[in-house]
């Protein structure tokens, strides 16, 4: 058995201050032609999806770094239609959509990619995206949750509109298709009024979905394929995973009808010391210190002194910050557990976004890697580029084969789906009649 991969695009990488760098092209996050280069060199080596995150709106970061790029949706169709295995997964905002756009637009991309769709749905707090869509302050995140809940049901009813063998396509007698293996939705509930069917038959695409808190964990455990997570040590990983797997055989799953892909952003160096001076190099272009009150205003401590150690005993006994990803708090309050940081060295090991952070040679993150997924802490991994034009192709070029090598990583033959590939179940209409049933 071996680990997936999927591979972030976010670019000028998750350093998202790396386009001050003097060889850097500062508009690279706006270049089809720099897309298609990782697209097809991920589509080479066989890495099983690529990634890219979104919001829909322009934050206040565009004054030091890119901010939201091009449309996912366009630009990742694109990327695949100049693929030929690779799969799409595709960031989409439950609180800023609707089921039926949604659930047609990536049945759509899974029929022209033939099974390589996937969608990341986010809940989305950001108070720009709100304003956006007429709204003068965001949903809470007990709404959030409640609405993405009820919104990936009825996605997933009209996935499941079609019966397998309802086109006839009887040229004999004119009869083209049994209606009565045609279902409507027919979904009225909190949030959402929706009649259904889709207009063509089709497969589910791959659901992703993050989130810590308790709405998060119920809905990736109960209706999502893949859930990605944020872990800076390896007892945290494995408690959420087993928590995960807990909750799917409770919901009446089997407990790897889900998988765990975790988060993590890889420096890769020619040598240790090429890891060393391209670190100092990036690190050089962060604003540490505005990163690290970012960290205690997340922990619930904006007053403390940025070189002052934190221990547990300091935070807060209950996550704070409505907007931000419980996850992460938990999973820095799970290193700060082991061992006292300041709000400085907590920026350094997490810019910018808490994920862990890897420095090293190919075969030393290969080695990092191999060690967490032995310890039982995910299924895979989802790779984030310190500096996505370097990055990438080292990872590709050298950590990959070593991975291979070691049997921890299979490149997928031709002509697989991306559900194939990550080892997720069908979406049977067993399944899906049992989850119907549930939420009436």
């Amino acid at each position: 058995m071996t680990f997936h991969l999927i591979a972030s695009l976010m670019t000028p990488g998750h350093f998202r201050s790396a386009w001050r760098l003097p060889d850097a092209d500062p508009r690279a996050y706006l270049d089809i032609d720099y897309f298609r280069g990782l697209a097809q060199l991920a589509d080479e080596v066989g890495l099983d999806a690529i990634f890219l995150g979104d919001a829909p709106a322009l934050g206040p970061e565009v004054g030091t770094n890119p901010g939201t790029g091009i449309d996912p949706l366009i630009l990742l169709g694109h990327l695949a239609a100049v693929t030929e295995r690779v799969g799409v997964l595709i960031t989409s905002s439950t609180s800023y959509n609707s089921p039926y756009n949604l659930a047609r637009r990536f049945q759509a991309l899974d029929i022209v990619t033939k099974g390589r769709a996937a969608v990341n749905l986010v809940t989305t707090y950001a108070p720009t995206a709100a304003a956006n869509f007429g709204l003068t302050e965001p949903m809470a995140k007990e709404t959030r949750y409640r609405r993405a809940y009820e919104f990936l049901t009825v996605v997933r009813r009209l996935w499941d509109s079609w019966e397998r063998g309802a086109i006839i396509a009887d040229k004999r007698t004119g009869r083209y298709a049994d209606p009565a293996r045609i279902h409507p939705a027919d979904h009225h509930g909190e949030f959402f009024s929706v009649a259904g069917p889709l207009p063509v038959p089709g497969d589910h695409p791959v659901v992703v979905q993050a989130g810590g808190s308790e709405g998060g964990l119920k809905l990736g455990a109960e209706l999502a394929d893949v859930i990605f997570t944020v872990a800076q040590t390896q007892t945290k990983a494995v408690d959420f995973r087993d928590e995960i797997r807990r909750r799917a055989v409770a919901a009446g799953r089997g407990q790897d009808d889900v998988k765990v892909s975790l988060g993590v952003i890889v420096l890769v160096g020619e040598t240790e010391d090429d890891a060393r001076r391209r670190a100092d190099e990036l690190y050089g272009t962060l604003p540490i210190d505005d990163l690290a009150r970012g960290v205690l205003t997340s922990l619930g401590l904006p007053e403390r002194d940025l070189d002052e150690p934190i221990r547990i005993d300091d935070l807060p006994h209950v996550p704070v910050a409505e907007a931000g990803s419980v996850g992460f708090q938990v999973s820095t309050r799970a290193l700060l557990a082991e061992r006292p940081l300041s709000a400085r060295e907590l920026a350094r090991l997490a810019p910018g976004s808490g994920h862990r952070l890897v420095i090293g040679t190919a075969e030393q993150i290969a080695d990092d890697l191999e060690s967490w997924w032995r310890a039982g802490t995910a299924d895979g991994f989802t790779i984030m580029y310190a500096d996505t034009s370097v990055d990438f192709e080292r990872f590709a070029r050298q950590v990959v084969p070593l991975l291979v090598d070691r049997n921890l990583f299979t490149p997928p033959p031709p002509d697989t789906t991306l559900r194939q590939r990550l080892g997720v179940p069908s979406w049977d209409r067993t399944r899906a009649a049992a989850t119907r049933a549930s939420v009436l």
